[in-house]
């Protein structure tokens, strides 16, 4: 852990209180001091602190209670106590309770220094213990996706929010960002989840074979009706309908189809019988369909019956951090696929999938892995087994296009990860470029949680 750590001195003796904040302080790490457990307790209610270093004997709530509440609340932040010598059984017992190491005093500088470096690497150890068990608990959630980035953050809650209810949800995002996958996470998350998905691709139907497809159709109702068959709308029925590339659909089907989504109810092609179908429906397109219904190629209140619930899926260009994440991912699928010794990407040519602006996105990143774990030979992918565009991207990493309504947020944090790539990660460089102090950096580093 970088000397950017919270620590938080709680002791009601005024001088060694004030002595260790300052000692801290020269260290370079953010101290303060209390002089009770209570104010402790209220501190840490609104101020993140990596380390607690606390007095066992203090006036109100003593050390050890306090020690059993700091545990309980906030079990990530470390603590270590300080205790006179005639009482370190006590403080032997404190660490039953949770705390790491303890102190005696008078407080020797040396010790002092040692036992706040160990704590906070055995925190920062915990804090990524933390984040696998969250990643892997949100592979399990949702899927298959994966991805830690503040745009995919925002995905997961909406899945969250709309998963037990049956409101109409339209998934956007270019070809190839996960937007079936969104939608079967929504499925399996849903009270629908023993029921069927079905899913229909609009963009494949030529008109004249929607209407069949969707609505199924009757014996003899045409050529080639040997049958009756029941249609995706109908399959669908007491589960979810996902409509793929629903953006693609003619003027007279999305006439066909807005009846039917706003009555549930239908006929097979060539009969008499409505058949009445409860079937939620998740549409999914690449396309801009607000741009769409301004140039009259598709239905307005088609698209606001659909557009009920909007969840975007952000390109892969604007969630780079995730990239290792895929890859890690990705590749211990492709090699027991195909029967390949396990593969690593080295540092280099990280930096370069990391710099690639992924036209194709997710799809992309996952053939061109499949075809290195197949092709390279070695144990370590490195930057010439890289394909030549990708290879030249390192290239434009001085260029950043910034989508119009992109949150500030995102586009400083994607500066700050672009530099230090082209830094290969020197924090001081990387502070000189952007003009900010070092401590600015690492504090930004730490608040938008970017992986170097």
């Amino acid at each position: 852990m970088t000397n950017t750590a919270h620590i938080l001195i709680v002791d009601d003796e005024v001088n060694i209180r004030n002595a260790l904040v300052t000692l801290l302080e020269r260290k370079g790490y953010q101290a303060r001091g209390v002089g009770t457990a209570e104010e402790a307790l209220d501190l840490l209610e609104t101020t993140s602190m990596d380390l607690v270093i606390s007095d066992l004997r203090m006036p109100g709530i003593g050390g050890m209670e306090f020690l059993r509440r700091l545990h309980t609340k906030w079990p990530c932040t470390e603590a270590v106590v300080m205790t006179a010598y005639g009482s370190i059984e006590t403080a032997v017992e404190a660490m039953r309770f949770g705390a790491y190491d303890y102190l005696t005093k008078p407080i020797d500088r040396e010790r002092f220094s040692i036992v706040v470096e160990k704590a906070l690497e055995r925190h920062l150890l915990a804090i990524e213990n933390q984040q696998l068990r969250d990643r892997l608990e949100t592979r399990t959630r949702f899927e298959r996706m994966v991805g830690e980035s503040e745009a995919m953050q925002r995905v997961y809650s909406l899945v969250e929010m709309v998963a037990d209810s049956d409101v109409t949800v339209l998934l956007t995002g270019e070809s190839g960002t996960g937007k079936e996958l969104v939608a079967r996470a929504i499925h399996h998350k849903s009270p629908r989840a023993d029921g069927p998905l079905i899913t229909m691709n609009c963009g494949a139907l030529p008109e004249n074979l929607f209407e069949s497809e969707l609505f199924g159709y009757e014996k003899g109702a045409f050529t080639g009706a040997l049958i009756t068959k029941a249609g995706r709308f109908e399959l669908a029925d007491g589960g979810t309908l996902l409509l793929d590339e629903i953006g693609e659909l003619s003027l007279k089907s999305q006439v066909d189809f807005l009846r039917v989504l706003e009555t549930k109810e239908f006929r097979r092609l060539g009969g008499t019988k409505v058949v009445k179908v409860d079937a939620r429906i998740i549409a999914a397109t690449n396309r801009n369909l607000a741009e769409a219904v301004k140039q009259g190629d598709f239905r307005e209140d088609l698209f606001y019956r659909l557009n009920v619930v909007p969840i975007k899926l952000p390109p892969l260009r604007e969630r780079g951090d995730d990239i290792p994440l895929l890859v890690e991912t990705f590749l211990p699928e492709f090699c027991a696929q195909h029967q390949r010794a396990s593969k690593e990407v080295s540092r280099e040519a990280m930096r370069l999938l990391r710099l690639y602006a992924w036209p194709g996105n997710i799809r992309q990143l996952r053939n061109l892995l499949e075809r290195l774990v197949v092709t390279v030979r070695e144990d370590m992918i490195q930057p010439q087994h890289l394909p030549e565009e990708i290879r030249a991207s390192q290239e434009d990493i001085r260029t950043m296009v910034v989508t119009l309504g992109r949150p500030l947020e995102e586009v400083e944090k994607e500066v700050i990860r672009r530099t230090l790539l082209e830094v290969t990660n020197h924090r001081e460089k990387a502070a000189k470029l952007l003009g900010i102090s070092l401590r600015s950096l690492q504090y930004k580093i730490k608040e938008y949680g970017i992986r170097e």
